[in-house]
């Protein structure tokens, strides 16, 4: 599963409002600044700050 890189441009992390970056194996979106991890499921991104874990 790939997200359209029309849609990975617009889309911000909704807690601090950076960018993201697609993980390789498809099943999240990190953050480049807070280093919160947002699921993708179904392969919709869950972009809700509850949803999301920090990771280093």
């Amino acid at each position: 599963m790939a997200i359209r890189q029309d849609l990975l441009e617009i889309l911000v992390c909704p807690f601090c409002r950076a960018a993201l970056d697609f993980r390789a194996d498809g099943s999240a979106l990190k953050c480049v600044q807070c280093k919160r991890v947002y699921p993708v499921r179904d392969e919709i991104p869950v972009m809700l700050v509850g949803e999301a874990h920090i990771e280093e």
